[in-house]
This record gives C-alpha cells, structure tokens and sequence, in this order.
C-alpha cells in the first residue's frame, strides 16, 4: 500500500526522508506504464524545484499534486482535454485552488487526462489514451482473483487525477465534481474523494460545466489527507469532534439508489452497513422517495445541459466536428432549453431540495453505494473508430446506459446543493466499491468526522 500524505509527511519532518526522494519516487510513478496515460502533460523539473524549495512544515511539503487539465495554470494552456482549446493562450495567472495549493507547498507535476469538457462519469476521451483504473488499497490494477488484469474504465470525469493518486504519482489529484466526477473515480480506484458544499470552494479559473453544480475538490489516498485538502482548498479549518460512532444516526435511503445493485457491490455495502452497525452507529433504512422525482426533474438535460451550451454555443458552430461526438450530443440538448423551463428548474430544485433536507431532519447523513456496478472493460465502451458501424452503435449505447448508472447515485448530491465522500468498501481481491456518505449543505465537517471514524471500520480483513 503507498503511504498517504500525512504519513509521508510526518516522515519529512522527523528526517526519515526528505522531499527530494518522495519527488523521485512519484516521477518514477508518473513514467510507469500504469501512471503516464494518467497525464496529458507533465513538468518534472518545475516540480522537482518545487520540491527543493519547499519546508516540512508547509501544509504539503512539496509533495506531489495533480492538476487536472480544466484549471489554469500560470504559464500553461488549459484545453479540458480537448483539441479545439489546444491553441487557446496560456493562462495569465493560477486558477484559485492551484494557488492554495502552490501557497501551501505543492509541487504541481502535471496536468491530468479527463474526459472532455468534464462531460461524463466514464472516463474515456477519444482524442487521448484512457488511463485504466488502480485499486489503491492492492496496489495493483483492479482484476478479478486469480485472473490477468483487465483494463477497466477510470471513471470520469477526473479520470487522470484518480489514476495518479492510485498509482502513486501525486498525494492530492485536483479535479471538480458536478455529478459525480471526483467520486466516481474514487470508488472506482479504490480512493478517497470528497465533494464539498459547492460555495465552500472557489471556482475562479476553472474552466465551468454547470455554473450551478460545479465544485472544486480532490482525491486522496485516505480521509485524513482529504480534511486536509479540503481545509486548502477551502481556506478553512474543519472543527474535529469527539463524539464516536455510536453517536451517530445514519439514513439508508431505498428509493432509487439501490435499485439494480450489481452482486458485488450489493455484498460490499451490506458488508460495509454490518461493519458501521457493529461499531455502534445507529443505521436506519428511510424511503426517502423525494428521490424517484429526479428523474423528471432533469429529463430535458437539466442545469448541466443548458449552461454548458450556453458556453459552448459558439465553438459548437465553428469547430463541432472536432469535439467528442459523446460529448457535443450532450451540451446539445441545452439548446432546447427555454429560458422559462429554465427558471421552472431552478425553482423546482429549491422545493425540492427542501423535501429532502426535511426527511433527513435527525440523521448524520445518509448512506448509499457511490454507484451501482463495478468498472467495465475500457473495451466495452471504447470511443467509435468509425470502421465498423454496427459496433461503434453497440459501444454508444453501453455508453450512454453505464453512464446514466455511474452518475445516478452522485449526481443527487450535486442537485441537493449538498456534500459527500466516497469510501473505498470493497476487500483485497474484490473490484473495486465505493461507500457514499452524505448529506445536505454545510455538513461538511461532520461528514468528514463520521469518514475518519467509518474509514477504519471498511478496512478490517
């Protein structure tokens, strides 16, 4: 198992090693054959003399932090993994949350694949190799036991940063989460990842999906190190509580998001629910069906839809063909948005988030799988290669129905304005799961306080 930030740098300040050597070790990560299509660039010099220059007692130490391609870097273009911003001139000066993260003794050693204007919970990208997923906790690419290694799909759309977490490349990957893009590559690599309250966190330089939902966050390798990103990031200090699992009362909703739980994830969170129960934490199943309403809410495509047409219009009309054919048909359906229904939506989700905050009224947070299934082959859902039609049809509509599942259970927190952690749940030799654990706006901090407690409760053999 790579150690995580805290312990890493606790090893720098006692002298047990030093930031030059972690900077060699993660370049070495960074060049593997597992860790390079995780980067669609990379400055190891930069890097190493951040490192050089940086102190033990910084925050992080001048350890090394992925940035994924949709924040601007000073210095360097930020494209979000396109082609039709690959020309556009570098950034002037750093996004907000690449200068929190400089501030506190970052080395940023590259810029991470994603998938293309953050517009999937998949991970694939035509234009760029798709990293496979890396099951942190094994240490090894996420395989059935016993079996050769399948390469399976990262989860989107902060695919990169995940991977480069996983394979110990980078201690924090920077990416953002609108439905689901920081989580659902947590659960699917085995890591740990943390989506704010929106507000909390800056979204200056970022280039924007949905101005509603977008939130800037990151991945980690355990729960302490996500506190302390998000303490970064937000430029906050997050209030720790003693109170022990017992004290806590957690909601298990059944409308929606346990429905079609894929065998291995359906055990795992039984598995995972049993663990918190025997620790003390009072579990209880509630129906909360304010959730089955979601599905009509954003049956026109919804906030992401409109608002990333509304950015996207124009390069739409002038470079179309040069866009992820996945992607453009998505930010399509903006188009057909009035500004009226738009209004309707925005005044239906406060009703609606008022309902839900309501029913969990006396609960913690509740408790769900982050997604359904376990990670596909990246075959299965390869991008068209327009050599066999009837293919290219069949893998676009994998596509679409794995997507839609990916984002079903995540995508809920985003709508809820609320916060949510993924857990890994899964044991050593099982694919990769994730345990969601959430809860409306500004809960953050107890949400991170039940992570530290459940954490170690998931990962007992």
């Amino acid at each position: 198992m790579i150690p995580d930030l805290i312990a890493t740098r606790l090893a720098l300040r006692s002298g047990r090693s030093d930031a030059a050597a972690e900077m060699a070790r993660a370049i070495e990560a960074a060049e593997s054959a597992a860790g390079a299509p995780a980067f669609l660039s990379t400055d190891f010099d930069a890097a190493r003399r951040a490192a050089a220059a940086s102190e033990p007692q910084q925050p992080l130490a001048g350890l090394a932090v992925s940035v994924k391609d949709l924040f601007d870097v000073a210095g360097q273009t930020t494209a979000a993994g396109s082609i039709v911003l690959a020309g556009a001139p570098a950034a002037t000066e750093d996004s907000a949350a690449v200068a929190r993260l400089r501030a506190a003794g970052a080395a940023l050693i590259g810029r991470t694949h994603m998938v293309e204007f953050a517009f999937s919970g998949v991970g694939t990208n035509p234009h760029f190799p798709t990293p496979a997923a890396w099951d942190a906790l094994a240490g090894a690419p996420a395989a059935e036991a016993g079996q050769a290694p399948v390469p399976r799909i990262p989860g989107g759309s902060s695919s990169g940063a995940a991977v480069s977490v996983a394979t110990g490349a980078a201690f924090v990957g920077l990416g953002s989460d609108t439905g689901g893009s920081i989580r659902i590559p947590a659960a699917l690599n085995g890591l740990v990842g943390f989506k704010s309250t929106a507000r909390l966190v800056p979204t200056d330089g970022a280039l924007p999906l949905s101005t509603t939902l977008d939130t800037v966050c990151a991945l980690t390798r355990s729960v302490r190190d996500a506190l302390l990103a998000h303490e970064i990031l937000a430029a906050r200090r997050v209030t720790r509580s003693p109170v022990p699992l017992s004290g806590y009362r957690l909601a298990v909703p059944q409308t929606t998001m346990l429905d079609g739980l894929e065998s291995g994830v359906a055990q795992a969170f039984e598995r995972a629910l049993q663990r918190l129960r025997d620790a003390g934490a009072q579990v209880v199943d509630i129906p909360l069906p304010e959730l089955g309403e979601l599905a009509a809410l954003q049956a026109g495509g919804g906030f992401t839809a409109a608002e990333s047409y509304a950015w996207h219009r124009s390069l739409l009309a002038s470079r179309g063909k040069d866009y992820d054919p996945r992607v453009a048909s998505r930010i399509q359906r903006g188009a057909a948005m009035l500004a009226c229904d738009y209004l309707d939506l925005q005044r239906l989700r406060r009703q609606w988030i008022g309902r839900v905050e309501q029913a969990l009224q006396g609960f913690d947070a509740a408790l769900s799988p982050t997604i359904s299934l376990v990670a596909p082959p990246i075959a299965e859902l390869a991008p068209a290669d327009g050599r066999d039609p009837a293919q290219d049809a069949a893998r676009d509509e994998a596509f679409f129905r794995v997507n839609a599942l990916l984002l079903r259970n995540t995508s809920v927190v985003n709508l809820l304005d609320g916060c949510a952690i993924s857990l890994p749940m899964h044991l050593p030799g099982e694919l990769p799961t994730g345990l969601m654990l959430w809860q409306g706006a500004l809960r953050d901090d107890t949400l991170l306080n039940l992570a530290l407690l459940a954490e170690p409760e998931l990962q007992k053999p």
